[in-house]
Order: structure tokens, then C-alpha cells, then sequence
């Protein structure tokens, strides 16, 4: 539970000790559960259409939130992962692979943060290196090979600052995978998940459609980041995010991104199975229209897209 969760923690378990007393079958407390469930819905509902940008973040972070694996399991069928990018090592941060969609073979690439302190580590908390982003273009370029839809999902703090990373080449592999995925010849659809952080975002995140969940964030650096230059401490990230305008909702008014899903009440991590149905929908409906796209015209949208990133008017 995050701080701002604490009412709806003692409502939960209340409501938890209450069905361990009736358990037993010895005493009928179902209507006195109702109640208070009703109550716990009204109360998440109350709390959750009133978050602050830095909240948004935080439950953007949550542990539990759905990752990229847990929608190609609950979303696609067949899924086969490839590995390596054939130049240096296979990066564990970027889970990459064909799989099929109804009736669709696609090609799913994504980030994946991991679960657990081992897993974490092998995914290096989601941050991917230079062999992860050329792992993700040579798929890619698989899937323009053989006319298949690229669906990326984007969760991520940013692209690995290491020393390491900087040696092999990070921002020439950025850059080349804008350059390279500007001019495919396949649909792209992206989704942020959780977290779309900065570089280590956009290198999978070039598209057609861009799509963010409710609860997530899309940003050029993180709040914590952003104080720290600013205010010189990070413990003014929530007026970071403030100022930013990290949220989905502020995004879309921006018209930085094409499309808002809901997320369930509470949020993704509540209820895997509603977003996983809410998000293949929205494949659906979008691959029923870039995949049926003139490829000249589809194209030229996409680069209009990016070009069109940063202009305002006074």
C-alpha cells in the first residue's frame, strides 16, 4: 500500500477480519462485508479521481503493477522470444520476440523491471543497456522482413547511465533506433505501462499510436531528477512532477499522446485481468487501422507525428 492507500488499507482489513470471523459458517455477516466493500469502493474512488501528479508517479512505480510479461501472457498467444542483438550480449532488461494476435502474428517487444530481489537484478530494474536497444531494432527489422505489426510496451526509469553503457555506444543506439524505426514499414503501436522515461523510452517508443494507461507516466527525466537540478534535492519531486506534466491526462491535452485508457479502480495492479482485456482492444482497433494503411501515407504520419513533438505556439 502506498501512503495516500492508508484509509482504504484499514477499510481492506477490516473487511478481511470480518471474513475470517464468519468463516466458520457460525455467524452470518455478509450484509455487515457488503456495507463496508461499498464503502471501500466509494472511498478508492474518491481518492483516486483526486491524485496528485506525484501520486500518479508513485503508483506508476508500484511492485505490482502488470509488466510487459504479464501482457504477453494474458494478451497473446504463441509467444517466442529471441534473444541477442548478434554484436555483443542478450540485454535481460528488454523482452522481445513474435507472438500472435487473434489472428495476427505480430512482433511484442517491451521492459521488463522483474519481480523479486534476483529478478530485478537480472532485469537490471528495467533499465536496458546498448545490446538491449539493438536487440530490439534487429527484431524490428525482423518484423518489417516479414510484414508483421510491432507492438511495444514502455516501462521504464530510463536508458542504464553505467559507465559500461556509455562505452558500448548508448546514445548512438538511442538515436539509431529513432532514425531506423522513423521509416519502418510496419505499424508500431506503443503503450506506456508504467514508467516512459526519457531516452530509454523513446527507443522503443517511435509509433504510429501511442497509447498510456491511466496511471502512468511519460517524461524526459524523473521528478526526483528533475528536482535534483533545480532545487538541488530530490525531496521536491512531487513539485517536479507538478511542473512537468508527466500525467496521461495532461499528455493527451497536450496532444503528445493519441490515446487514454482507464485503468480499473484502484488501478491496473487491482484488477490484471480488466487492463489485459482493456489494452487488447485497444490492438485491435488500432491494428484494423495502420495495418490497413497506404504504407506511403503511414509513413509520412509518422515522421509528421514526430516532427510536430515540442512545437507551441505563444
Amino acid at each position: 500500500m502506498l501512503e495516500f492507500e492508508e484509509p482504504i488499507k484499514n477499510l481492506e482489513d477490516k473487511i478481511e477480519e470480518l471474513r475470517n470471523i464468519g468463516s466458520d459458517g457460525k455467524v452470518n455477516i455478509v450484509e455487515e462485508i457488503n456495507v463496508l466493500q461499498k464503502k471501500c469502493n466509494i472511498l478508492i474512488k474518491d481518492i483516486y479521481s483526486n491524485l496528485t501528479p506525484w501520486q500518479v508517479t508513485q503508483i506508476a512505480r508500484h511492485p505490482e503493477r502488470p509488466y510487459t510479461m504479464d501482457y504477453i501472457k494474458s494478451i497473446f498467444k504463441n509467444f517466442h522470444e529471441l534473444h541477442g542483438d548478434r554484436a555483443y550480449a542478450d540485454d535481460n532488461a528488454i523482452i522481445s520476440g513474435i507472438a500472435q494476435f487473434q489472428d495476427t502474428s505480430v512482433v511484442v517487444i517491451g521492459h521488463q523491471k522483474g519481480r523479486g530481489t534476483n529478478d530485478k537484478i537480472k532485469r537490471n530494474f528495467g533499465m536496458a543497456k546498448p545490446e538491449g536497444f539493438r536487440k530490439a531494432l534487429r527484431v524490428m527489422k525482423l518484423a518489417e522482413r516479414f510484414n508483421m505489426p510491432i507492438i511495444t510496451f514502455i516501462d521504464t526509469p530510463g536508458a542504464y547511465p553505467g559507465i559500461d553503457a556509455e562505452e558500448r555506444g548508448q546514445s548512438e543506439a538511442i538515436a539509431n533506433n529513432l532514425l531506423e524505426m522513423s521509416d519502418l514499414s510496419v505499424p508500431i503501436l506503443s503503450y506506456v505501462i508504467g514508467e516512459g522515461g526519457s531516452g530509454g523510452a523513446l527507443a522503443i517508443g517511435v509509433c504510429d499510436h501511442l497509447t498510456m494507461l491511466e496511471y502512468s507516466i511519460y517524461s524526459v527525466i524523473s521528478p526526483e531528477g528533475c528536482a535534483s537540478i533545480l532545487w538541488k534535492s530530490p525531496e521536491n519531486a512531487n513539485l517536479a512532477a507538478e511542473a512537468m506534466c508527466i500525467t496521461a491526462d495532461n499528455l493527451q491535452k497536450l496532444k503528445l499522446i493519441d490515446e487514454l485508457i482507464v485503468e480499473p479502480l484502484g488501478g491496473a495492479h487491482r484488477n490484471v485481468a480488466q487492463i489485459s482485456k482493456d489494452v487488447s482492444l485497444s490492438i485491435s482497433k488500432n491494428l484494423d487501422i495502420y495495418f490497413n494503411m497506404d504504407l506511403k501515407t503511414l509513413i509520412n504520419n509518422r515522421k509528421n507525428k514526430l516532427s510536430s513533438v515540442g512545437y507551441y505556439q505563444d
